[in-house]
C-alpha cells in the first residue's frame, strides 16, 4: 500500500446520540473543559448561512489544490459523517464548490471542513449545510492527487482521528477525541449550568466579583483601594 496515497478502512466513531448530545452545546464552553488547548485555528469559519457543524469525523488528506481524493470521500462516507480535509492550509485553489455542495447534501452529510479554499461562495452562504474553510478563491481544483482517506491529520496542531466528534459554530471549530467524548460531555454540561447561574445572578444584580480584586492582590497590583 501506498504510504500518501491510500484509502484506509474506517474503524470506530462516535455515535448518532452522542453527537446529538453535543448540538445544542456551545464550542467555547467545550473548548474551556478541554483546558483551551484544542482549537482548529482562526482562520476555519463558517462559510454557511448559519448552524451547528456536528457528527463524526471521515478524514481527507491531499495535495494542496486536489481534491480527487475529496470526490472519493463524498462516496464513502455515510450519512451523518462530516468530512474533514487537511488540504495544508493552500488558498490558491478551491477544493470544494457548489456541485460538490450538492452531493453532499443529498447523501445526507453533516458538513465539510476544509483546510484550504472553496469557490461558489454566494451558493455556500445561501444555505445552512455546514462548511468550514480558510478562504475562498475562483480558482478551482486539480484531480490528480496523491491522497489519503481515513488516516489522522492535523490542523493547526489540532489531531483528528477517523471517527473523532467534530463540533463547530460561529465562533470556531473542535475536535473531542473519541475516548474523551463521554467525561467531556459531562463537564461541559456543568460547566454550562453554572455559566446559566452566573448570568441569573447578573440578572438579579447579585453577581459576585469579587474574585477580580482577589487576583489583583495576589498578582501584586498596585494602586487597588
Amino acid at each position: 500500500m501506498a504510504v500518501g496515497f491510500r484509502i484506509l478502512p474506517g474503524a470506530r466513531k462516535v455515535g448518532p446520540e452522542a453527537v446529538a448530545r453535543f448540538r445544542d452545546l456551545p464550542v467555547a464552553n467545550v473548548s474551556d473543559v478541554m483546558s483551551r488547548m484544542t482549537a482548529g485555528g482562526p482562520r476555519l469559519r463558517p462559510m454557511h448561512a448559519g448552524g451547528v457543524l456536528a457528527g463524526p469525523a471521515f478524514t481527507v488528506k491531499t495535495r494542496p489544490g486536489d481534491n480527487l481524493m475529496v470526490h472519493k470521500a463524498l462516496s464513502l462516507a455515510a450519512p451523518g459523517d462530516v468530512i474533514v480535509v487537511d488540504a495544508g492550509g493552500d488558498l490558491t485553489n478551491a477544493i470544494i464548490g457548489e456541485l460538490m455542495l450538492a452531493q453532499m447534501i443529498k447523501r445526507g452529510l453533516a458538513g465539510i471542513v476544509i483546510n484550504g479554499a472553496i469557490r461558489d461562495s454566494a451558493a455556500i452562504r445561501a444555505q445552512g449545510f455546514p462548511v468550514f474553510a480558510a478562504g475562498v478563491t475562483h480558482r478551482g481544483p486539480y484531480k490528480d492527487g496523491p491522497g489519503e482517506i481515513n488516516v489522522a491529520i492535523a490542523i493547526d496542531g489540532m489531531v483528528i482521528e477517523p471517527g473523532d466528534l467534530v463540533l463547530g459554530d460561529e465562533d470556531g471549530l473542535l475536535c473531542v477525541p473519541f475516548a474523551e467524548v463521554e467525561a467531556v460531555h459531562a463537564a461541559t454540561t456543568q460547566k454550562a449550568a453554572a455559566e446559566a447561574r452566573q448570568m441569573a445572578n447578573i440578572e438579579a444584580g447579585t453577581h459576585d466579583a469579587s474574585w477580580v480584586d482577589a487576583t489583583l492582590r495576589r498578582l501584586g497590583c498596585d494602586g487597588l483601594d
